[in-house]
């Protein structure tokens, strides 16, 4: 399979439709020759309303943080993103967004990562990414030993 029809199944999936406040709309950036990966939760409403990823102020800080404009942020041959959830999850009662989707990871990631093999860096941005990636672990610990995972993993 190719990239590309890799990324419109993943674009196309309905599998979280009951579960999903708002419907799916799959979000991700994937291009064969991105370097940099980007995981994270998943979308907020912003990205689910405009269909671009880190479309809000998390964004802004991101790329001020990578010290990337938005060229080249958005450049899918630059920087992939794989959330571990493609679509808007919805709140938690209490406030805050609810956790993504479970299905979603290991459904999509194994099929889109081996179609960009010129990732060299996946940064992970969050406790649900970590978790995905590296296994049961504490956030805090993880960004304090930042150093221990590269350069294959930036949590």
């Amino acid at each position: 399979m190719d990239l590309k029809r890799a990324e419109t199944e993943a674009r196309a999936c309905t599998l979280c439709a009951p579960c999903l406040p708002l419907g799916p709309r799959p979000i991700l950036q994937v291009g064969t020759r991105a370097r940099l990966l980007i995981t994270s939760q998943a979308p907020g409403t912003k990205a689910h309303l405009s269909g671009i990823p880190f479309r809000d102020a998390s964004g802004i800080r991101l790329r001020d943080w990578l010290e990337l404009d938005e060229e080249v942020f958005y450049d899918p041959e630059r920087v992939a993103i794989l959330p571990t959830g493609f679509c808007y999850p919805g709140r938690l009662p209490r406030g805050g967004d609810a956790p993504p989707r479970p299905e979603c990871a290991p459904l999509r990631h194994p099929r889109l990562l081996p179609l960009m093999p010129e990732i060299r860096c996946r940064l992970l941005v969050g406790s649900y990414a970590q978790r995905l990636v590296l296994g049961p672990g504490s956030l805090a610990e993880r960004v304090r030993r930042h150093e221990d995972f590269l350069p294959h993993y930036f949590p």
